[in-house]
This record gives C-alpha cells, sequence and structure tokens, in this order.
C-alpha cells in the first residue's frame, strides 16, 4: 500500500508539471479559437516551409512542455503535421538534465542534439513539402468555421472551456502515467536498463521501443546509458528522437482520427529508427 501511495504521489507530481504547459496550450488555442483564428494562421503561414525549422528549434529546450503545445495545436489544425513532428523529433525530455549531471558526458550532449535538430527540420519540410498528413485548405476552413460556431465569445466562456480541457486531458495523462509507474516499479529500472544496453545490430529499435514510453522514465534511462557508454550514440539518438514525452499522449487524447495519430506515430517511429541505426554504423 505504501509502495502505491508512493508512485501515486510521484505521479501526480510530474503530471503536475505539464499543468502550466497544458493550461497555456489551451488558453492559447481557446484564444485564437475565440477571437483570432483566421489572423493566427495567417501568421502562421509566413513562416512558409520554415515552420518545421521553427519547432524543431522550439523542441531543444529541456523538457517535454512544447510536445504537448504542438500536439494540442496541431489537433486544433493550427500548426502543420511536419511542424508538429519536427518538435517531438528535437524534444529529449529529461535527456540534457541528465547528461549535464554527468560532467563526462558533456561532449556528448552537442553532437546528440545537433543530430536530432537536424533529422528534426528534414523530417518535419519532407513531410510538408509532400503533404503527408496534412489537411486540405477547404478541410482547414471547415475546421475553423465548425470552431467559430461552437465557441462563445467573453473572456468567461474562453475561461470555462480552458479549463474543462486542461482537466479532462490532465486526468488522462495521469491515469496512463500512472499505469506506466506501476508497471516500471514492479519490473525494475534495472531490468529496462538491461533490456537497452544489449549490444547487438537492433539496439536503436529496442531504444526506440523504451523511447516510445510516454514517461520521463525512458529518456532519464537511455540518457543515463548513453553517458556511462552502455549504449551507442545510434541507440540513444533513436530512443530520444522517438521519444516526445506526454506529446504522443496528448495528440491520442485530443485527436479524433485514431488512425492518422498511428500513421504520425509509426513514422515518427520509423525515421528515428532508420537515422539511428545508420548513425550507429557510422559513429
Amino acid at each position: 500500500m505504501h509502495e502505491f501511495l508512493h508512485i501515486f504521489i510521484h505521479t501526480l507530481e510530474h503530471a503536475a508539471s505539464s499543468l502550466p504547459f497544458l493550461f497555456g496550450a489551451y488558453l492559447l488555442i481557446e484564444f485564437i479559437e475565440h477571437r483570432h483564428a483566421e489572423k493566427f494562421a495567417a501568421w502562421l503561414g509566413k513562416f512558409g516551409k520554415a515552420g518545421a525549422a521553427v519547432g524543431a528549434l522550439l523542441g531543444i529546450v529541456p523538457q517535454c512542455g512544447f510536445s504537448v503545445v504542438a500536439a494540442n495545436l496541431y489537433s486544433n489544425r493550427i500548426i502543420t503535421a511536419g511542424t508538429m513532428l519536427a518538435v517531438f523529433i528535437s524534444t529529449s525530455d529529461e535527456a540534457i538534465p541528465v547528461l549535464i549531471s554527468n560532467p563526462e558526458s558533456a561532449g556528448k550532449i552537442l553532437p546528440l542534439i545537433g543530430s536530432k535538430l537536424v533529422l528534426a527540420i528534414v523530417a518535419g519540410l519532407l513531410v510538408d513539402r509532400f503533404g503527408l498528413f496534412n489537411i486540405t485548405k477547404e478541410e482547414l476552413d471547415e475546421v475553423v468555421e465548425e470552431h467559430s460556431h461552437c465557441h462563445t465569445e467573453g473572456h468567461h466562456g474562453l475561461l470555462k472551456s480552458t479549463l474543462a480541457h486542461t482537466a479532462k486531458t490532465l486526468a488522462f495523462i495521469f491515469v496512463v502515467m500512472f499505469a506506466l509507474e506501476v508497471c516500471i516499479h514492479f519490473v525494475g529500472e534495472e531490468t529496462f536498463s538491461a533490456f537497452i544496453a544489449n549490444e547487438s545490430f537492433f539496439q536503436p529499435f529496442v531504444a526506440g521501443m523504451v523511447g516510445l514510453i510516454p514517461n520521463c522514465a525512458s529518456s532519464i534511462i537511455i540518457a543515463q546509458l548513453y553517458a556511462e557508454g552502455a549504449i551507442s550514440f545510434g541507440a540513444a539518438f533513436a530512443g530520444l528522437s522517438v521519444g516526445a514525452g506526454t506529446g504522443l499522449l496528448v495528440l491520442f487524447r485530443n485527436d479524433v482520427d485514431k488512425i492518422e495519430c498511428l500513421r504520425l506515430t509509426g513514422f515518427l517511429f520509423a525515421v528515428s529508427i532508420l537515422t539511428g541505426t545508420v548513425l550507429q554504423f557510422i559513429i
């Protein structure tokens, strides 16, 4: 009972850390949808093909806050799929603080983050260039028109809608994270570490599977193993490129098209693993 209470409190604290980002993202979205949907869409359009590059740069910031914001903005069709995926790939969650805390790993940070940034920009630009996931202009206009009818004007309606969306998403994140924390607790982080550190051609794939876990534990384990030299650069790259923190959770929670969510996740996984595997042989 004591163990479950400890896990509950730890999960609550971690989920609560997402609260400012969730509330800020939903407040921004509701404000845009209530008042400035067309203006904001036009402003984003000014970035043109640079949207993915902007997203990739934002994703470098430690923690998974921007992946949550990106998932929310994409679910509301305010940013493109390429921009969201660029944020997801460049995000490293807790990896940077972990590597910084290991002085001997200082030289490993820039190459890792730089490589992720390059992949994020290239992958994001290609997705948008070929329109792999993007909705059409007509569908976007329908979304904007629908939102204009669904939302009421005024600060009261805006705040109420923001709080409702934030509470629902936070509850969803908490439930999933609690279940994962329980699994990790009873299986043991040592077991996860041994599973990843098994040297083989498939190390990037295994690290990528762990990276899919929407929990900071995955990025911490991958970063720590990389700092200790237990896994290759390619494996660390793959695992941390797949890992988008709670961004994927928010995407699946918000987007009604689950098939699209699975396709986006599959693309994120595939491009990260393939690039990580290539890097494992090069570096």
